[in-house]
């Protein structure tokens, strides 16, 4: 009897631990803190499940040597844990967490290159959401069963910034009824174009945050990788479009829980569950988010808080900075960095500069220009429509015409974009706003000029002149103006005429002679004159 008794109490400790590591997934890894928390709530299992087999009252507890021996093991590893987690701390290693983070400093203008209207993306995650949520709507097949998860990576696709999501189960029945096909697609969203698309896989994704049981992604990583500490996940899509889950590794360089950056990354095919696993340094080009950008940002905290010490950042300050408030991302030679500002840690409304951080290699460079702050540029854009009510969203730094200048979105009551906002960084009095981004960068452009920042730059090109029959033409509306495109005989050029300026253009058809003047560009044509 004694001996079935025991094995019952073996067995329903075994099961007791398996439920709490199923469940809280904790990695066999003296670095994480929740596999400390595994070992004290096994001990403390175990305590109680002895105590209550030799019916030891609390005031019997003093004279069992073995219940002061698994106290006193429950106080040794709070103890050890407590003890390592000082010495982990940048109370003790300030110049180890000041140097976890490289910072090399920039030049804006070179690394930072003008984008065309098509490049710049105007949509921030909330915008994304509500296109997501609108597209999923009207997917009348799927509509009901699932809906857009609230991921949304940001990523470069094809040169393109882009956000994606995976669609998830609408809630446990509808898993139930459709686990065994999986997830069938994911959104897309170009963040440049605002356009908006469902790809629908030809095998459903398997693997997803959810699923249940030994499908879910936390749980089948941690079954195959059950020393890692895994730091925030994201959803990226490869060149052809298969999806993945970016699994970056935490990696501890301080003691048993300090300075924390990453070491490896794990690829997870989203589809069939297959894993692959990488050094930091090895990772596929195509990568976008191995450090997450709260981690970047918190590790350039470090450096610029602890340049004298861990007592300074919080008693003298001297020459202490942090990040501001939020952030923002750029996409830079097919990779995504974080942007942020950088200020003093005294709270005032300047910044000393900004910085971009890479999320694929941590490498961080700082730009030492001052100006407005973040917060201070979207009250500036908000004050030129403050009749109507409009919020910006946190900005995006552009390089306009070789000035740093912030892009803001202006928003409604219902989330939608209605305006948009350029404020120059170092002056932020000058503040254009536009219903579009040409319009937008026109007017920031004249207000460049008129308060003397940019010389006005006169157009030097020849004026050239052909006479032909016209061979093609099309009609297009550019920014709400009207344009034709035409051909003439014995040239494969393009030429560009403004209805606005040439209302006499409307009366040619294909097979009439004109003779025009104009200007050349790249792709097309300025036509100055016609008769």
């Amino acid at each position: 009897m004694k001996l079935k008794t025991k094995i019952l109490s073996v067995l329903a400790l075994l099961i007791a631990g398996f439920v709490y590591y199923y469940v809280s997934l904790p990695a066999v890894n003296i670095h994480s803190v929740d596999f400390w928390y595994f070992i004290i709530f096994g001990i403390a299992v175990v305590t109680v499940i002895y105590a209550v087999r030799k019916r030891i009252s609390p005031s019997e507890v003093k004279q069992s040597k073995m219940m002061k021996l698994m106290i006193g093991l429950i106080g040794a590893v709070v103890v050890v844990f407590l003890v390592g987690s000082l010495l982990s701390s940048p109370i003790i290693n300030a110049k180890k967490y000041q140097k976890l983070l490289n910072v090399e400093e920039g030049k804006f203008t070179k690394d930072i290159e003008e984008l065309s209207f098509d490049q710049i993306p105007i949509l921030d995650k909330d915008s994304a959401k509500l296109l997501g949520n609108r597209k999923m709507g009207s997917m009348v097949d799927m509509v009901s069963q699932y809906e857009v998860d609230e991921i949304y990576s940001q990523i470069n696709y094809n040169n393109r910034p882009v956000r994606v999501s995976p669609l998830r189960y609408a809630n446990t029945i509808k898993w139930f009824t459709n686990w065994k096909t999986g997830i069938p697609a994911y959104i897309k969203i170009d963040m440049a174009s605002q356009t908006t698309e469902l790809v629908k896989l030809d095998e459903g994704m398997k693997y997803s945050t959810s699923e249940h049981l030994n499908r879910n992604i936390y749980r089948h990583l941690r079954f195959r990788y059950p020393t890692y500490i895994f730091d925030e996940l994201s959803f990226e899509i490869d060149e052809e479009g298969i999806p993945y889950w970016v699994c970056p590794v935490k990696k501890y360089n301080i003691g048993l829980f300090g300075g924390e950056t990453i070491g490896r990354v794990v690829l997870c095919n989203a589809i069939t569950g297959e894993t692959k696993d990488y050094k930091i340094d090895e990772v596929p080009q195509w990568i976008d988010h191995a450090y997450s950008a709260d981690l970047l940002i918190r590790l350039y905290d470090y450096y610029g808080a602890l340049k004298h010490g861990y007592f300074n950042s919080i008693l003298g300050q001297k020459d202490c900075l942090k990040t501001t408030t939020g952030y923002n991302y750029l996409a830079i030679d097919d990779d995504v960095w974080v942007y942020t500002g950088v200020t003093s840690v005294s709270g005032d409304q300047s910044n000393v500069g900004f910085v971009l951080m890479n999320q694929r290699t941590m490498e961080t460079k700082f730009y030492p220009v001052e100006g407005a702050t973040e917060e201070s540029a979207q009250s500036s854009a908000e004050g030129q429509v403050q009749n109507l009510k409009y919020r910006a969203t946190f900005p995006l730094l552009l390089n306009i015409s070789g000035e740093p200048t912030y892009f803001i979105a202006l928003k409604d009551d219902a989330g939608l974009v209605k305006k948009y906002a350029m404020v120059n960084v170092q002056k932020y009095q000058l503040v254009a706003i536009g219903d579009t981004v040409s319009a937008c960068e026109e007017q920031y452009h004249q207000l460049l000029v008129s308060n003397g920042v940019k010389e006005e730059t006169k157009d030097t090109r020849e004026v050239k002149e052909l006479t032909g029959k016209i061979t093609k033409i099309a009609q297009s509306v550019v920014e709400g103006n009207s344009h034709y495109y035409i051909m003439l005989e014995g040239s494969e050029d393009i030429f560009d005429v403004a209805v606005n300026e040439f209302i006499g253009i409307i009366r040619y058809n294909v097979g009439d002679e004109l003779h025009i003047e104009y200007k050349e560009g790249e792709e097309l044509h300025t036509v100055v004159n016609i008769n």
